[in-house]
């Protein structure tokens, strides 16, 4: 069993796959997208997305990190994922499940599955490129506005040479909305010679179960429960290898709010820390209750001082944290 985390814009970036990855339970982690147009990008646009190449593509725990790739032109895009696996990539990803309207109007992202056939042009492209040493991976849906021709958008990623796919089991249109249709991946990967991960509405270890055996998927990828759940990754294979694992308390997850690099960036101004600790909570509070009132205890706090003091209140340091930073 594989577990991925998601390539989530905006929220898990280079501090929050350290993070999680330091928690442990993930064997690969992808990118947030990176936008390709026309050109080769320069190496710094890599290093932005993936500060992980300076440590040859691992996380500090030593989990393999992915690029992942948008764009619309076949050429440009094996161009740069030939750049990715020079600087370190551990394979390359395209992404075709990017809901986002700015993203799908200039034709990237899940508008391409209304294009099957100019989803198979850009992953052969791609796959023809990259030498076989290294994977090429797809994220798709299971359609635009419905999943009429979601079985064409599998075909055109198996034939044109892809070693994996992720499938989202909803279409652009469910947006993140439940359920994800778990049970609609069999019919369309049936016979086909490429590893499949399902992805979606995977909270708890009783989902990730149940997810196992709708989609006959061995491998899954976690996104929002990650996020809400810290520790689902290394809960989900505790149980899957009959082991031992207790979780992270709710003091715990305040420690690593506090502790960890996702709040140490000292190119982002005063208002950061208290920003993304908002934001992280925001997540939190399905799994953890206790996240709604310390939400309403910061609300209006600003500085990083003053929202360190309220969450060094509830701090408690996991046995597991030694390799965190205060």
């Amino acid at each position: 069993m594989k577990l991925v985390l998601a390539p989530m814009e905006g929220v898990v970036d280079f501090k929050m796959r350290q993070l999680l990855t330091d928690i442990g339970g993930f064997d690969l982690c992808v990118t947030e997208f990176v936008r390709v147009v026309e050109t080769c990008l320069p190496d710094k646009v890599f290093h932005r997305f993936c500060p992980e190449l300076h440590n040859n593509g691992f996380t500090r725990a030593g989990t393999p990190v992915r690029v992942q790739l948008l764009g619309q032109e076949a050429n440009p895009l094996a161009e740069n994922a030939i750049r990715a696996i020079a600087l370190g990539s551990h394979g390359v990803d395209l992404n075709f499940g990017c809901p986002a309207k700015t993203v799908n109007r200039s034709r990237g992202g899940a508008v391409l599955l209304k294009d099957p056939d100019h989803m198979y042009t850009i992953i052969k492209a791609v796959r023809d490129a990259v030498d076989d040493e290294h994977e090429v991976s797809a994220k798709i849906r299971l359609g635009f506005d419905d999943d009429s021709n979601s079985q064409e958008i599998v075909d055109a990623v198996v034939s044109a040479g892809a070693n994996s796919v992720a499938i989202h089991a909803r279409t652009k249109r469910d947006g993140y909305n439940p359920p994800a249709y778990w049970e609609k991946i069999p019919p369309i990967i049936k016979g086909k010679n490429i590893a499949v991960v399902a992805n979606g509405e995977i909270w708890q270890v009783e989902d990730a179960m149940l997810c196992q055996k709708r989609s006959g998927c061995t491998d899954l990828m976690l996104g929002r429960g990650a996020l809400s759940h810290p520790d689902l990754a290394k809960k989900i294979k505790a149980h899957v290898n009959n082991e031992q694992y207790d979780g992270l308390e709710w003091e715990h997850i305040i420690y690593h709010l506090i502790h960890s690099a996702i709040h140490q960036d000292p190119a982002k101004d005063e208002k950061y820390f208290a920003s993304r600790t908002k934001q992280w909570l925001g997540y939190l509070k399905r799994q953890y209750p206790q996240a709604i009132d310390l939400f309403d205890e910061i609300r209006r706090l600003k500085s990083k001082e003053d929202v360190a003091s309220i969450l060094n209140k509830y701090a408690k340091a996991p046995q597991l944290d030694s390799n965190h930073n205060d």
